[in-house]
């Protein structure tokens, strides 16, 4: 998500990482596929400790048979998302699709109409191709003004409801709006230090753990 969104202070290179596994013995595997921006792509960190690795780490912990594929880039759009999901859809054949883009467009100052169609497209999409989809949802600081800001954190509910996938609210909660926020940033202040990250997927896990029932 390389993007200008400056959530410490606001509120008180690309990084692709690979597939990570993990794998019941005797059940048949399903794929999580994360499709995202920085935030999921491990910006700034170690190889191993952004949440969407400690997802496969808490899935085997949990021996749930799952693997997850992270298509996740920095700086990505959800225009980028739709034109890459096809081809992802059919090469990774997943059971479940975690979309979390959005930020990037807020950054461009693209239509939220825009965005909000592109992420309607991609649910439907994904739903088509037989994957239940968890779209995760993001906020922009006051200083982007109140009512854009109302506006783009609703897009990802609308969508939700719209579409009757299920939905993470705000991604960083716990870290943007927590009351040490600057301690859990990189010194960009944009992206969330590596400690942060078990906090991230502690959003994602609750709505992700009933899907994968």
């Amino acid at each position: 998500m390389a993007i200008a969104l400056c959530y410490v202070g606001a509120w008180g290179a690309q990084n692709k990482p690979g597939p990570s596994a993990a794998q019941g013995a005797s059940q048949p595997s399903r794929t999580i596929l994360v499709l995202g921006d920085s935030l999921s792509a491990e910006y700034g960190l170690p190889r191993g400790s952004g949440w969407v690795a400690l997802l496969a780490q808490r899935l085997a912990a949990e021996k749930i048979p799952a693997t997850v594929q992270n298509a996740s880039i920095s700086g990505e759009t959800t225009s980028g998302g739709r034109s890459r999901l096809a081809a992802l859809l059919t090469a990774d054949k997943p059971g479940i699709v975690i979309l979390e883009l959005g930020a990037n467009d807020a950054l461009r100052g693209l239509p939220l109409a825009m965005t909000q169609d592109n992420l309607n497209q991609m649910t439907r999409a994904a739903q088509k191709a037989g994957a239940k989809v968890l779209l995760i949802g993001m906020q922009v600081p006051p200083n982007y003004g109140r009512d854009y800001a109302d506006h783009f954190a609703a897009t990802f509910g609308q969508v939700a409801r719209a579409n009757k996938a299920a939905l993470v609210p705000f991604l960083l909660k716990g870290v943007a709006d927590a009351p040490n926020a600057a301690e859990l940033f990189q010194s960009d202040r944009i992206h969330p230090i590596a400690a942060a990250h078990p906090t991230i997927l502690n959003n994602v896990w609750p709505e992700l753990k009933k899907l994968l029932k």
